[in-house]
């Protein structure tokens, strides 16, 4: 090979290298681009963004009875409502003050003292809801009447019988959505949004935050958000719920044989808001580890939404398997009263949902949001149980994915 043959072979081969060096190049840009783009997106995404279509905040005066706190969670087909107060007369929830003032004048009307949930009304029900059973000695109509009495006390006197009654949450309109996120992945479950935010730091410990208005943003909400935008987190949500270990593995089961009233009770204990009914045989222990065992549906809280207050109690101490029977077939049993226009069962009810350890996160947010439900129960291919991927686990592993790609992206940038 002559001297002008060594060159040109030299140049050519100088330009392949080129060429593939702007190859790489561009794919670590576009790389760049990717993960900024996600993290930058869910930075400058608000969470007024999300609530400012939504409608007024339901919630219930301090002085509502019971009975009337569950037609408004019926009517309105929410599983928990804020209750209200006049300012000044009681100590907020977690030592907070969630006040609402009047747009015009500026006064305050109202505090926020605490939140009541669906497990809250139910547990109350529940407890010594068997006492009068068999008391047809006295009254004939013992027990509607006992469960009349229970349900007249105000819904005040119920207020932080749980740990999230007690965690009334406020986020300020401007917050991100992956501070927000960041919040909702540590187990909270929905926080009001001042249409219009004024925080005051008098006391240290002490957050006062005044607006003429609230609405509710949930768990849910985000979900479905992240769903709607699923193109900017495809390198994310494409993985599998095992690979970014969404799945939590410690599952607390009911057997199919256990009485509605023991599984409230349980569930308030442990702080549950559902739990999955397994095949397996009754136990001293109510709430039993359900690895592994055949998986036959749901319970949750909301799935007594839509049953009647006045028929609660006679569910009380059916299995809970037998309740779920009842309560799907309500619109022909007798003892069942037939859904009001325009509700419908709780999806939980209708169905089981499910995925696999190799669903990607995508399907499972999707499947969640489609379906309405706060969490989708991991079955293998035989349908034992394996674990459960709830709202809190998913919005947990998106910003933790993002939050790495963005630092990865950092050291790119300053070693190259």
């Amino acid at each position: 090979m002559n001297m002008e043959e060594r060159k040109e072979e030299r140049k050519a081969r100088e330009a392949a290298q080129g060429r593939e060096a702007e190859v790489v190049e561009e794919g670590l840009q576009g790389n760049k681009k990717m993960r900024r783009g996600a993290c930058g997106w869910l930075r400058e995404r608000k969470v007024r963004d999300l609530v400012r279509d939504r409608r007024r905040l339901v919630e219930v005066p301090y002085t509502a009875t019971l009975a009337h706190t569950v037609n408004a969670l019926v009517a309105n087909r929410v599983s928990a409502v804020p209750v209200a107060a006049p300012p000044g007369q009681w100590i907020g929830a977690g030592g907070s003050m969630i006040l609402e003032s009047d747009r015009a004048t500026g006064a305050v009307r109202k505090h926020y003292i605490g939140m009541v949930t669906m497990l809250d009304l139910l547990a109350h029900i529940a407890e010594n809801g068997d006492q009068n059973h068999g008391a047809g000695d006295e009254s004939s109509d013992g027990p509607e009447r006992d469960l009349e009495r229970r349900m007249s006390v105000p819904v005040s006197s119920i207020i932080g019988h749980s740990l999230e009654g007690l965690s009334l949450w406020t986020l300020n309109p401007t917050t991100s959505i992956l501070d927000c996120m960041e919040t909702f992945s540590k187990g909270v479950h929905r926080a009001l949004i001042p249409l219009e935010s004024r925080t005051n730091h008098a006391i240290a410990v002490e957050l006062v935050e005044a607006s003429p208005g609230y609405r509710m943003l949930t768990q849910m909400d985000v979900i479905s958000f992240l769903r709607e935008q699923n193109q900017e987190l495809k390198g994310v949500l494409s993985h599998s719920v095992l690979e970014l270990g969404a799945i939590g593995e410690v599952i607390f089961s009911v057997s199919k044989h256990t009485k509605v009233m023991d599984t409230i009770r349980s569930m308030r204990a442990a702080g549950l808001s559902a739990v999955p009914v397994v095949e397996a045989p009754s136990d001293d222990q109510i709430l039993q580890d359900g690895k592994g065992k055949r998986l036959i549906e749901t319970f949750s809280a909301t799935d007594l939404r839509g049953c009647p207050v006045v028929l609660l109690q006679s569910g009380l101490s059916l299995s809970v398997t037998e309740f779920k029977e009842r309560l799907s077939m309500r619109g022909s049993n007798a003892s069942i009263a037939p859904p009001m226009a325009g509700d419908d069962p709780s999806p939980e009810t209708r169905r089981l949902i499910t995925c696999s350890p190799e669903t990607s996160l995508s399907g499972v947010i999707v499947s969640a949001a489609s379906n309405h439900v706060h969490r989708l129960w991991v079955v293998d291919g035989e349908g034992l149980l394996q674990g459960v991927v709830s709202l809190t686990d998913m919005l947990r592993v998106v910003r933790d994915a993002v939050l790495r790609a963005e630092q990865e992206l950092e050291g790119i940038v300053q070693h190259g």
